[in-house]
């Protein structure tokens, strides 16, 4: 591997860095930390790690693949272009590893694939945070115009409000530059894949919510650039056992720059 190659395939520390092939598909599985198990399923964009779970390792264990078409995991297979191929999917590796029941969390793209997961199989599923998930039609509050035509200094800004969030991951030469700029432009590929046709919200997942009955905690940034925070309005009408928290800083990766939130997650998770 070349300083190109090896930029963004980084295994956190502390962490396991695990392979798995479901139904065909090479699977990067980070796993690290004991406790109750917790699926973590990241959003539109993988480059920028899981650092916000090295505190939570003492607590819970953490179990991070990158999606296929995203990380170090392979592309998705041509037919595999819907959410409900991703949940199946996810519901294969979770048998793959013996799991039989975690906790979720989602965030953003991620977000509504937990939610999707978690109305379809709800029994392996003991408790569910949603980060300012997508997934559901709310034209009120739509997404700011240009997604997927942006320049990485303007994805930045939508991200988060402040880089040093996420500096660890940022390039700092040409060669790193491209790497990045080729994994953004990967994974936004097969995120636009998912969409039919190019629409960020599935039709029948607000029909079907009602079936996510266990305890979910559902968080949203009030200074969230890309998902409006107005839309957790909607969520918390439809999830029948939520309870919500709602966050003065912190952009879209919330996450990564609110120690409160981080806080909450984990006290909630274990």
């Amino acid at each position: 591997m070349d300083a190109a190659d090896k930029f963004g395939a980084r295994t956190p520390a502390g962490f396991e860095r695990r392979e798995y092939v479901i139904n065909g598909v090479r699977t990067v599985v980070n796993v690290g930390g004991k406790g109750q198990p917790v699926l973590y399923f990241h959003g539109a964009g993988n480059w920028h790690g899981i650092d916000f779970a090295e505190q939570w390792l003492d607590r819970l264990q953490i179990i991070a693949p990158s999606h296929p078409g995203f990380g170090e995991s392979d592309d998705a297979p041509p037919e595999m272009s819907s959410m409900t191929d991703y949940v199946l999917h996810y519901l294969e590796l979770l048998e793959t590893m013996g799991l039989k029941q975690v906790s979720l969390l989602g965030i953003s793209m991620g977000g509504w694939m937990a939610a999707e997961f978690a109305l379809a199989c709800r029994h392996l599923v003991r408790k569910l945070v949603l980060i300012a998930p997508a997934g559901l039609n709310d034209p009120d509050h739509p997404t700011p115009p240009g997604v997927g035509r942006w320049t990485l200094q303007e994805m930045y800004g939508f991200l988060v409000e402040d880089t040093t969030s996420v500096g660890r991951h940022l390039p700092r030469t040409p060669e790193e530059h491209a790497a990045h700029a080729a994994q953004v432009a990967r994974e936004a590929r097969s995120t636009f894949k998912l969409l039919t046709p190019g629409v960020p919200y599935a039709p029948l997942l607000e029909r079907w919510m009602h079936r996510i009955t266990m305890p979910t905690l559902l968080v949203w940034s009030k200074a969230d650039r890309l998902t409006p925070v107005g839309r957790h309005k909607k969520w918390m009408r439809l999830l029948p056992n939520a309870q919500l928290l709602l966050v003065e800083r912190g952009g879209h990766l919330t996450l990564d720059e609110s120690a409160e939130v981080r806080d909450a997650v984990v006290r909630f998770l274990a």
